[in-house]
């Protein structure tokens, strides 16, 4: 596994969970437990992306 596949997979997994985490906010916290949980799962898809942006940069 050399440092592209590693950051793929970074990416992926950081994509699933940022998808658990908006759909948590969205269906399963109704006050204002959801707005953080969404919050967080955004801000794992902008570390995703920078995880994305760096692959063959590094």
């Amino acid at each position: 596994m050399n440092k592209n596949t590693v950051l793929a997979w970074a990416t992926t997994i950081m994509i699933i969970v940022g998808l658990a985490l908006v759909a948590l906010g969205a269906f399963r916290y109704k006050d204002v437990a959801g707005w953080g949980f969404a919050s967080v799962g955004i801000g794992f898809f902008a570390i995703a992306w920078v995880f994305n942006a760096l692959k063959g940069r590094v």
